[in-house]
């Protein structure tokens, strides 16, 4: 497994009657990969996971896998209330042919260091996969420091990789200095992206790759390049929908702008509902505005949505 290079944590798209719809996921996956993204992460928070049936999450899983084809690695996020049934989900993922796990913290339970040490040493002894561990203390409330990964690193020969999600760079650098090249260093907020690269990570949990595969991939690999002059001005006109990932609906905000690319629809499902009123207005006037002067040199590599 390879950790590098642009994954976009998928979407989950639904039909009129908030039905998991398998053919456009298929499709979805088709297209980012033809689009050159190097991996696909399912289930995760922008999946919207906790709204998804165990039986749901398997399925999900298998259209990827199917649709992947081999193409490249489908990483499954494993989130779970309980450890017992994020073990499960695990060796479901296995199961179903996935090639590497995304481990999450509990939700809604916020505990210490030994409770979260175990959630987690339990997955990752639950199956032979290589696994990333998902730190995103700003969404979960569990903050995996970097001595305690170092520690986690030690004892799982298939701990692989970080998804760092604190929006603190300096974590990247931490890591690394702690660490070296014992685990990658994936950045999972779209508009810290450039800086992380900078001080070591190797890949990226996109957002805005949903809707805006090519561009992403552009930008990862000017940063990863030392392409200044190219990677600035992109990222300078991608920070507006870059930053759309760090906000608490962010979930209706990335499914607005694929649906404003024409890469998606806005559905999601409840507590969730999608925008209204002047934040809609407001949110498809900042994608109008920004679609405006999209990149020609990068759009033109941009595929149509594979059917």
């Amino acid at each position: 497994m390879k950790w590098k290079g642009v994954m976009p944590a998928m979407t989950t798209c639904f039909d009129a009657q908030l039905r998991v719809d398998h053919d456009f996921i298929a499709g979805h996956c088709r297209w980012l990969l033809e689009n050159g993204c190097t991996g696909l992460v399912s289930l995760g928070s922008l999946g919207e996971g906790a709204t998804l049936s165990f039986e749901e999450k398997r399925q999900i899983l298998r259209t990827c896998v199917r649709a992947a084809d081999g193409r490249g690695p489908v990483v499954a996020a494993v989130s779970s209330l309980s450890t017992s049934e994020a073990v499960s989900l695990a060796k479901a993922a296995e199961d179903e042919g996935c090639d590497a796990l995304m481990v999450l913290p509990p939700y809604v339970y916020q505990g210490n260091w030994r409770e979260m040490k175990a959630h987690v040493s339990a997955v990752f002894a639950a199956s032979a996969l290589s696994c990333m561990l998902y730190n995103n203390p700003i969404a979960y409330g569990t903050d995996f420091l970097p001595g305690q990964i170092q520690e986690l690193a030690a004892e799982y020969e298939n701990f692989a990789a970080v998804k760092e999600s604190s929006a603190d760079v300096r974590r990247v650098a931490a890591i690394r200095a702690l660490l070296g090249n014992r685990l990658e260093v994936l950045v999972g907020v779209d508009d810290a992206i450039v800086e992380a690269i900078a001080v070591g990570a190797t890949g990226w949990i996109a957002g805005l790759a949903n809707a805006l595969p090519r561009e992403s991939v552009a930008l990862f690999e000017y940063a990863m390049n030392g392409q200044r002059e190219q990677a600035l001005p992109l990222y300078h006109w991608f920070l507006p929908l870059l930053r759309l990932d760090t906000l608490p609906n962010f979930v209706q905000l990335i499914k607005l702008v694929q649906m404003e690319c024409g890469a998606g629809n806005a559905r999601v499902r409840p507590p969730r509902l999608e925008l209204d009123g002047p934040e809609l207005k407001e949110t498809q006037k900042l994608i109008a505005d920004v679609l405006r002067h999209r990149p020609l040199a990068v759009a033109s590599y941009a595929m149509s949505m594979a059917k």
